[in-house]
């Protein structure tokens, strides 16, 4: 267990060496489920070219929506573009940093598909069997043929089994002219996509180098306050379970008449742990206001405010640090202080509720 919790943690301190290696692995798939796929033209005027063209576009499409469905920052992505903009504005910069750098992973699967599929050749062998030159390649003393009779001999030039067409064209030599055009292409593509993946990875940050920085550092704050935010939720909760089911045991333990089992009390200094981990937030519509407050208005991006001018640390701030500057700074994230300083964001947010009933009864 402790070799998978290392894996796992490492994973997610490494978010985008994992998104890339998750892209390395989709994209071998896709080149293995070609190789294992069973490709069957149907050999008909009417449906090879849709049979072809299929083949050949609708998986990819399924696989770029796929390299989206496991990103995790697409969940991200939809919440920062469609919450309110309260007291922090909205940079479209951003929002197109963080869908680019998810498009181009996404697009890697698909382009190894259609790369495999252009080079191995048998669905372009397939969607454009009927447009072979036969005035180039066949028997030009073969006449008697209308067009339709014309067309549906040519269609079963990928059809080995059932071609009875030796006299208007070799069937081989067919063959070897369409595969030739699939693969020009293929490697035409191979070409495109390694030419622009080298335009966009290494020329766009040389001349916008300092919109590159900005829109990729507000792009990771976004992910990262997130993390933060489910995990102080997350650490609130456990907090505030705690603390529900020990009081339902103490008042049915007195219910029940059993108050000469005393059961151990709490050290002074787990109850304060317990209250500072509960940051006030000590019953259910309390915090369901702010959950909703955290998704309608999220605080400001400035961590150096004064006092006098933060109305919402007037309540609740002694259960924070205040320096002698007047800068609030969170003890429970304090390991995270290096990645962006946005705990203090997270822990300026927490306390702009008063302490419950419940918390000053005890005090």
């Amino acid at each position: 267990m402790d070799k998978f919790r290392m894996i796992f943690q490492f994973l997610q301190s490494n978010q985008e060496s994992f998104m890339n290696g998750i892209c390395g692995i989709m994209a071998l798939a896709s080149a293995q489920m070609y190789s294992a796929f069973d490709f069957n033209c149907p050999c008909l005027p009417s449906y090879n070219l849709a049979y072809g063209l299929g083949i050949l576009f609708v998986p990819p499409w399924v696989l770029f929506l796929l390299g989206f469905v496991m990103n995790n920052n697409v969940s991200v992505l939809a919440e920062e573009w469609k919450r309110p903009t309260g007291m922090r504005q909205k940079d479209p910069a951003v929002l197109r940093y963080m869908f680019c750098s998810m498009a181009q992973r996404a697009m890697i699967a698909p382009a190894v598909w259609i790369s495999v599929t252009l080079l191995d050749g048998k669905c372009f062998m397939c969607a454009f069997s009927t447009s072979v030159p036969v005035e180039r390649l066949g028997n030009r003393s073969y006449t008697g043929l209308s067009e339709k009779e014309m067309r549906r001999i040519l269609a079963r030039i990928p059809c080995e089994e059932i071609y009875n067409g030796q006299e208007l064209v070799a069937r081989e030599v067919a063959v070897r002219y369409l595969r030739c055009i699939s693969q020009a292409l293929g490697w035409s593509f191979v070409l495109l996509m390694t030419m622009l993946a080298f335009l966009v990875r290494a020329l766009r940050p040389c001349f916008t180098q300092a919109a590159f920085l900005k829109s990729k550092y507000w792009s990771h704050y976004i992910d990262i306050e997130r993390k933060l935010f489910d995990e102080t939720c997350t650490e609130h909760a456990k907090t505030f379970a705690k603390v529900c089911i020990q009081q339902f045991f103490e008042a049915m333990n007195i219910q029940m008449g059993l108050g000469h089992t005393h059961s151990p009390e709490a050290a002074p200094s787990e109850v304060g742990e317990e209250k500072e981990k509960l940051l006030g937030i000590t019953d259910q519509g309390t915090m369901n206001k702010l959950l909703k407050s955290w998704h309608k208005c999220k605080p400001p991006l400035c961590l150096h405010q004064e006092l006098s001018r933060t109305p919402t640390l007037k309540r609740g701030t002694n259960r924070d640090k205040i320096s002698n500057e007047g800068h609030v700074t969170c003890p429970v994230l304090e390991e995270l202080d290096r990645i962006l300083h946005n705990h203090t964001i997270l822990a300026t947010f927490f306390p702009i509720f008063p302490p419950s009933k419940h918390e000053q009864r005890d005090s």
